[in-house]
């Protein structure tokens, strides 16, 4: 790969996350919190975005939230582990660069 490409798209490793979450009488799953692998809890801010996005690489679907954690924003992706649940049955990551 050309060095330049590499620069512009980084490496990233997925890392599994712990979500506290609310869901509202429509359905919609608003994440609240990351507990991150050391078992430090980020409290979220703010979703400012959400949409339907495929793992890259897995063939899952799933959904990546933009959120604010102390004024900085993140994504937060949600990966649907089986169709058959209907999105009920995932886990939560974050990507972080190599």
């Amino acid at each position: 790969m050309h060095p330049k490409a590499q620069a512009l798209h980084p490496r990233t490793t997925k890392i599994y996350v712990k979500v506290a979450s609310e869901t509202d009488n429509t359905g919609y799953v608003v994440p609240k919190s990351i507990t991150w692998t050391d078992g430090k809890k980020y409290t979220i801010d703010a979703v400012k975005d959400f949409r339907p996005a495929d793992t890259v690489g897995s063939g899952l679907s799933g959904d990546c939230y933009t959120v604010v954690i102390k004024g900085q924003m993140k994504h937060l992706f949600y990966e649907q582990m089986d169709r058959r649940f209907n999105g009920r049955y995932g886990r939560w990551f974050v990507e972080v660069q190599e």
